[in-house]
């Protein structure tokens, strides 16, 4: 940890260590000096939320601080009033001091507005990742690395399995398909918040200029992310439209619609899904899925050890996803690492737990 000077004693004193005043609370994540939590699990007094899925951004805050972005979406999807009784945006880069802690926000790469939270308090910093991604995404920031003391990384993708290809790779094979089958309907199982609108923007700077249709679910987040600035082309609902003027189509569905019966009505669908999850073959068949489309908004294994390199942190504490590997890894670096036990993550996007027996026969080598 570093030092800070006692202006009394004239002196220098180690500053405080982060454990001191970030706690594990059955609420969440606690900043006992500036009394507030971060990605609360439950409704609290005072909450800093990283980005707007229902796993971190939960309803009923008396006070939220997020991205301008961040409060937009959680304002749509919770309703007036039920994203924080009262609101304060922090675009990125800004300060703030909450009872003498330094909080600023850094994008994270992940979802639009999504971003890392930044705490320095008595000359200790630490930096809270949130979910967070390393490759390109027109339809939200690019990540961007802040130095500290110790970062808190999520590690949804920490197995070397895990190394995900080019993302616009996967966008040539879906084009690919759709040309090779052009009287099937292409449908893709994608969420709603992020991963939707990511595909439509990688769709149209690869060429591709139709109209896309969106299951229901979808429409109302892709509203939201051209008013806040993110232009998607034509959309059209898939839902009130004929079978057959679906042929040749590519739709956007939840995930849960892929394998419903909604999804039968579509001609011939060729059943797609975008997910970091797509890399395991035994998820994809388990699922139905014809055509996996490797797209991740998570770092994958290089990502994770490259980035928490780069933040020159001591320490690195892990959550929600494959923590011994990772906490290995990093020891063999120099960097200590140890697990943050936060439960109630992963319950919406590509974040959700995966059993390990999926993975055993695929850890020797990363996905081809």
């Amino acid at each position: 940890m570093p030092l800070r000077q006692d202006r009394n004693r004239m002196a220098f004193t180690p500053a405080p260590h982060p454990e001191t005043w970030l706690k594990v609370t059955p609420a969440g994540l606690f900043c006992e000096p500036g009394g507030f939590f971060i990605d609360p699990l439950r409704a609290v007094d005072r909450a800093v939320i990283s980005h707007g899925h229902s796993d971190h951004a939960r309803p009923g805050h008396a006070s939220v601080l997020a991205t301008p972005e961040t409060l937009a979406i959680m304002t749509a999807r919770l309703g007036e009033g039920r994203a924080g009784a009262t609101q304060q945006a922090l675009r990125y880069g800004e300060v703030i001091a909450i009872n003498g802690v330094k909080l600023w926000l850094r994008p994270a790469g992940h979802v639009l507005g999504s971003a890392q939270i930044a705490l320095e308090w008595q000359g200790s910093r630490v930096v809270v990742s949130g979910d967070y991604k390393r490759r390109a995404d027109p339809s939200c920031a690019a990540f961007e690395v802040e130095r500290c003391d110790v970062f808190i990384t999520e590690a949804t993708f920490a197995l070397p399995v895990f190394r995900h290809p080019d993302a616009m790779g996967e966008i040539a094979r879906l084009l690919r398909s759709a040309a090779l089958f052009p009287e099937r309907t292409h449908v893709i199982g994608c969420y709603a918040l992020g991963k939707s609108q990511r595909l439509i923007r990688m769709l149209r700077a690869a060429g591709y200029d139709q109209p896309i249709h969106l299951h229901g679910a979808h429409q109302g987040l892709c509203a939201v992310y051209e008013a806040l600035g993110v232009p998607l082309g034509p959309l059209l609902p898939a839902t009130v439209a004929r079978k057959d003027a679906l042929k040749g189509a590519i739709v956007l569905a939840p995930p849960s619609a892929i394998a419903d019966r909604w999804a039968r009505r579509l001609a011939e669908p060729v059943v797609a899904n975008a997910s970091g999850w797509m890399g395991v073959r035994q998820r994809a068949r388990q699922g139905g899925v014809e055509l996996p489309l490797v797209i991740s908004d998570h770092a994958d294994w290089d990502e994770l050890l490259a980035t928490c390199g780069e933040t020159g942190a001591q320490e690195v504490w892990v959550t929600h996803g494959r923590e011994d590997a990772l906490i290995h890894a990093l020891g063999l670096t120099g960097i200590r690492g140890r697990a943050l036990n936060l439960i109630g993550r992963g319950e919406e996007d590509e974040a959700s737990p995966e059993p390990l027996n999926d993975l055993t026969d695929q850890t020797k080598s990363p996905p081809s």
